[in-house]
């Protein structure tokens, strides 16, 4: 029988509609019903996507036992992470606090008034490695909360004292000078993977924010090694498993330091990145792998991600068949039977063996270049990746007839900015207008049912939009309507962008304080305001905001605008300039500014194409 999910959109939530769990979604009811019968709150927090959210799931979840333990000592609340960053930043705070890390799903222990007091991540229905079963877990925290009333006292004022610290460190007065973007660039170097690209050790996260800070910099500076780092990563990222060789789009993240085997399920959100940024590359480069790439992921884009209306979704499962990856890989006899004659040369190409390079399977990446290819099969590069593209094709339809991994379909309206961004600056790199008619549709679809006057929301589904929107969610569409009036410049994008920066002010920025808050003043108050002004997955809400505020005053000298942008990234220089990898986009706003800073009484205040421009007529490296 159905459990109160039965009525939400989100995918996520839905998926465990069917639990013997007594989950609700969050909200007053909820809370009033734990209040009311001094229960505490088990919170579960996840994502469609994610693999292990699932293997808990099928393990715990619908498992009759554990459930209707869960349902006798709980309140039971499932949370989509992705439709409430504001729940997900608030108790992983407390999680990494408490175990020191984190990640999904997240399991957290609450009192009746949302104050947590213990939690972790997965949990396995039986003790090992370590750790201790999910059962385990429940009747402790139940005990605990039953008999132990001290202790869990204690650990709830540890946890206000946790919020009441990171409240009161809203950054430090400092200056984000030309000097210390040089510094940040050594810092980041020295973690440079010169071998494979990318930094530090497996797993290996795409580090978009960092790259197109670099990219930045060497525009700006023509510093090389910069420019090596950014353009040797994403070649290294386009050429491993982490790509889709055959369907195009990059997985969330690479299990290995090579790239190799990815975490496959795809984010809308790395996608957008990476499509912009290899736009940019494009423009310093010319080079047509980075051409093909960008074009592979923008046609992934809107052959599995887009809306009828136009609207992007959000990601596709890791899992098909209950098993992780089983959509992406291949058997080598799979490739002789579909490639025939073609198939010697193919997998030369793409690295399969007989044996492969994942649980018997072969993940296809290219682990040498074109030309040593070329030279190793007697054939010319060009005829060789004639060959290698009509092989994709065919790839292609055979892999299409599969059992595909689910997509989680909602519209989150910050990734839909994010990849407007993206594909406009992709339509511009590659003059394309099949790429600016994606482009528009998604901007006018964010235009008519995500924003309603300059106010952003966060989620579309069903046939309606859900939920107020975050700082994230009305800077990135705001810079998406930006972009797109540099492309068809019609004011009415101008104006859009203009008013949402300005309602974007008026609800999340604390003059008082100095910051920005990641939540709107009238938004629902939790046991703690959340304000993270560093990069994760995606930029954050803080450093987009920034770069709105600066593009637009360079259009109409709004000095307001300019001081407010201006203000936050000097109180981040500290944090920056110690933490540069955490900082990137922020890193790149402040590249932005130092480069069409503005010099004695008279400025012309250049476009923000003009960055875009330099990097098209900067001499290629």
């Amino acid at each position: 029988m159905p459990n109160r999910l039965a009525g939400e959109t989100s995918p996520y939530l839905l998926q465990h509609a069917d639990n013997p769990v007594d989950w609700r979604p969050w909200g007053e009811e909820a809370l009033s019903v734990a209040r009311a019968q001094n229960r505490p709150i088990l919170l579960s927090i996840g994502y469609a996507a994610c693999h292990w959210c699932h293997v808990m799931a099928h393990e715990s979840f619908e498992d009759p036992v554990t459930a209707a333990f869960m349902n006798e000592h709980f309140v039971c609340i499932k949370v989509d992470r992705e439709e409430r960053p504001d729940l997900d930043a608030v108790y992983m705070q407390a999680v990494q606090s408490m175990t020191g890390h984190g990640g999904w799903p997240m399991t957290v222990f609450l009192t009746p008034s949302g104050e947590p007091f213990y939690g972790g991540t997965y949990f396995p229905p039986a003790d090992r490695h370590g750790m201790p079963s999910f059962m385990r877990v429940l009747k402790s925290v139940s005990d605990a909360y039953t008999q132990r009333p001290d202790t869990i006292a204690a650990s709830v004022a540890s946890m206000r004292q946790l919020y009441k610290a990171s409240v009161a460190d809203a950054g430090r007065d400092g200056e984000i000078t030309a000097e210390l973007l040089d510094t940040a660039v050594s810092a980041i170097a020295a973690n440079y993977d010169a071998q494979l690209g990318g930094f530090g050790g497996a797993p290996k996260f795409p580090p978009t924010m960092v790259l197109d800070f670099l990219l930045r910099h060497w525009a700006r500076t023509g510093d090389t090694s910069a420019f090596d780092m950014a353009r040797d990563t994403f070649i290294k990222m386009a050429r491993g498993g982490i790509y889709d060789q055959i369907g195009g789009g990059f997985a969330r993240y690479s299990v290995d330091a090579h790239w190799l085997v990815p975490h496959f399920e795809k984010m809308l959100y790395d996608n957008a990145l990476l499509i912009r940024f290899g736009a940019h590359l494009f423009e310093a480069t010319r080079d047509e792998e980075v051409r093909r790439v960008v074009n592979e992921s923008v046609a992934w884009l809107a052959n599995e991600m887009t809306a009828p209306m136009g609207g992007f979704y959000s990601s596709l499962n890791a899992d098909s068949e209950g098993v992780e990856g089983k959509f992406y890989v291949w058997a080598a006899e799979e490739i002789d039977s579909v490639l025939g004659d073609d198939a010697r040369i193919v997998k030369n190409f793409y690295g399969v063996t007989a044996t492969g390079n994942f649980e018997g399977h072969n993940i296809l990446h290219i682990p040498s270049s074109p030309g040593d290819v070329a030279g190793r099969n007697n054939v010319d590069v060009g005829a060789l990746l004639a060959i290698v593209a009509r092989a994709r094709k065919k790839l292609y339809a055979y892999r299409s007839r599969r059992i595909r991994p689910s997509c989680d379909d909602k519209i989150i309206a910050a990734w839909n900015g994010l990849a407007l961004r993206g594909v406009v600056e992709a339509a511009r790199a590659f003059d394309s207008d099949e790429i600016r008619t994606l482009a528009m549709r998604n901007a006018e679809f964010l235009q008519q049912h995500m924003v309603v006057e300059g106010r952003c929301m966060r989620t579309y589904g069903a046939g309606t939009n859900r939920l107020p929107g975050f700082l994230e969610d009305q800077a990135a569409v705001a810079l998406g309507f930006l972009a797109v009036f540099e492309q068809s410049l019609d004011v009415k994008w101008l104006g859009s962008a203009r008013l949402m920066a300005g309602v974007m002010l008026d609800q999340f920025w604390d003059a008082e304080q100095t910051t920005f808050y990641d939540t709107a003043h009238d938004a629902e108050q939790l046991v703690s305001r959340p304000r993270d002004p560093t990069d994760n997955a995606t930029p954050s809400g803080t450093s987009l905001a920034v770069d709105l505020l600066l593009r637009l005053a360079n259009y109409d000298g709004n000095e307001d605008f300019r001081d407010v942008a201006e203000r936050v990234m000097n109180s981040l220089a500290d944090a920056s300039s110690r933490y540069p990898s955490a900082f990137g986009h922020v890193l790149g706003d402040a590249e932005y500014a130092e480069t069409f800073a503005c010099h004695g009484d008279y400025c012309d205040m250049p476009s923000p194409r003009a960055l875009d421009i330099a990097l098209q007529t900067s001499t290629s490296i």
